[in-house]
């Protein structure tokens, strides 16, 4: 009897800051920019803060459902700061920090959060999907839009959002598989948070890494600390670069971890303890950033307290317009389903009249 290996493979985990903010060098180029950091910075403290508003209205009864992104801010900022304008933002439901990022404002997450079907019309980022709540739908969806821009010869690429629950449904597994035949514009972000609702990482799959789920399709796979956004930049420019020059797809598992419930209907402390938790709140992205940020020179403490209190305003504002915005009638649930209403639903909503 003779064997051999046929073919190997490996999955890299990248990261340039320590917990504690500490550089891991070589660092990218563009951590050493100043200006890049702020913003950076600035928009995950600006998605905090909306967070916490979120959560404090839906509990005084003013907002429908929320899910909070805390510690997870550095995932969806790092990935959308690495996009250009004509790439497409395909989301989860937990992914305010790469819409903010994108240009969606935060008035328009309060009214689509709020059930008001207008906070979907984004202002600015017009070719974004909206928010996707069932769990791993929009990753088909994302690789039919790499597949419009291959057709149409388009250096644009689709950056598909979702959570490590996703990786176990067969919408990814689909997707995938389709993204690696025919070689799609398509950069798919595992936002490993660790936890499925209720159900630990360890209890939703036997493989090492959920990266390595790109080796079967033939893609490349790699990790990322997720709460480095350095990191995180780095590593989805690079594979958004690759899939509009047709160097096809990758797959980027994000480490993070949800401090937070896993939406504001959830309870997490029936599933798991402070004890459990209370560690990971050394490694969230925030204060690893603003860390490196002052040993660099390039924050003090007149800045922080400005960027507070700008997040701040920009979210009391956007509640304010909320609130201040005249509900919909309940009759317009029916407007934009079909060209024509079938009977069914036109009796329906003749019931409601004006209503």
């Amino acid at each position: 009897m003779s064997t051999e290996p046929v073919v190997q493979f490996k999955v890299e985990l990248t990261r340039f800051l320590a917990a504690d903010g500490t550089a891991l060098p070589p660092l990218p180029d563009f951590a050493a920019d100043k200006g890049l950091l702020t913003t950076l910075y600035r928009a995950m403290v600006l998605v905090r803060a909306f967070d916490a508003k979120a959560v404090a209205l839906q509990r005084t009864g003013r907002l429908g459902t929320y899910p909070s992104s805390l510690g997870q801010e550095a995932v969806g900022t790092g990935a959308a700061s690495a996009m250009r304008a004509d790439d497409v933002l395909l989301p989860s439901f937990r992914d305010q920090a790469a819409q903010l990022m994108r240009g969606v404002v935060p008035l328009e997450l309060l009214l689509y959060w709020g059930g008001d079907e207008r906070g979907s019309d984004f202002a600015g980022p017009r070719q974004d999907f909206p928010i996707s709540v069932p769990v791993a739908s929009q990753i088909p969806h994302a690789a039919g839009v790499a597949l419009a821009f291959k057709l149409r010869h388009e250096e644009r690429a689709a950056l598909c959002i979702f959570g490590d629950g996703a990786t176990s449904k067969g919408d990814f597994y689909e997707a995938l598989n389709m993204a690696g035949v025919w070689q799609l514009p398509l950069v798919m972000l595992v936002n490993n948070n660790q936890w499925a609702i209720s159900i630990p990482r360890s209890a939703q799959s036997k493989a090492q890494t959920l990266a390595q789920k790109a080796i079967a399709a033939g893609i490349p796979g790699e990790q990322v600390d997720g709460n480095d956004v350095i990191a995180v930049r780095d590593r989805v420019a690079k594979a958004l670069d690759r899939a509009r020059s047709g160097g096809g797809p990758t797959l980027i598992e994000a480490l993070t971890y949800r401090l937070g419930d896993h939406t504001t209907s959830d309870d997490a402390r029936r599933y798991r303890d402070d004890a459990t938790v209370s560690p990971h709140w050394h490694e969230e992205p925030v204060a690893r950033l603003r860390q490196y940020m002052l040993t660099q020179g390039a924050w003090t403490r007149e800045q922080e307290e400005a960027a507070l209190a700008e997040a701040a305003a920009t979210v009391d504002q956007a509640v304010e317009a909320y609130l201040a915005t005249a509900k919909r009638p309940a009759a317009s649930m029916f407007d934009h389903l079909f060209a024509t209403l079938p009977p069914s639903l036109a009796s329906q909503r003749a019931e409601l009249g004006d209503a």
